[in-house]
């Protein structure tokens, strides 16, 4: 009956989850639960970098999409080319936007002198690489403040008020 169904309903998933965690183990990627590969399984963007990240908590943006493309940045430090993108497009603006206010990460003070992508900053690794992204090409921003100043002028218009932070229960 039914009953016989619910109880070969787990078995049926753990076997299905186990395989898949053993498949993603022949391509070198560690699955520590199974409910991480369920996870996975909702997943639609998976960001990742092999430059540091992890070994040394820096990152920085090399992509960024907008209008349904996907636009090569400029990572390079010393650079002062702009990105070749339109940066008075709608999208571009509102999505710079949100990566100057929906970000907690802030620079260390005193390094007016070091160059933007290598400034030190106060913040979890990609929350920092979208603050010294905002920061450099923050000439978008009306006000056009003082390089180093650009972002924390632009959040100073406008106040956080309140936050919700991720919940991977509700998944935002």
């Amino acid at each position: 009956g039914d009953n016989d169904t619910n109880e070969g309903l787990l078995a049926t998933v753990t076997v299905c989850l186990t395989l898949t965690a053993k498949k993603m183990a022949v391509k070198n990627c560690l699955v520590k639960n199974l409910e991480a590969v369920e996870t996975l399984g909702s997943t639609s963007t998976i960001c990742s970098d092999k430059t540091g990240t992890l070994t040394q908590n820096r990152m920085t943006v090399a992509h960024i999409s907008f209008d349904g493309k996907i636009f090569e940045t400029s990572t390079d430090p010393m650079a002062t080319k702009r990105d070749d993108f339109d940066h008075d497009s709608e999208s571009f603006r509102a999505l710079f936007r949100v990566g100057t206010l929906c970000n907690k990460a802030s620079f260390q003070p005193g390094q007016s002198d070091v160059p933007i992508l290598k400034r030190d900053t106060i913040g979890d690794a990609s929350e920092s690489a979208i603050l010294k992204y905002t920061e450099k090409n923050g000439d978008v921003f009306q006000g056009k403040a003082a390089e180093g100043a650009r972002v924390l002028d632009e959040r100073k218009k406008y106040p956080n008020v309140a936050d919700i932070p991720f919940n991977s229960t509700n998944k935002y």
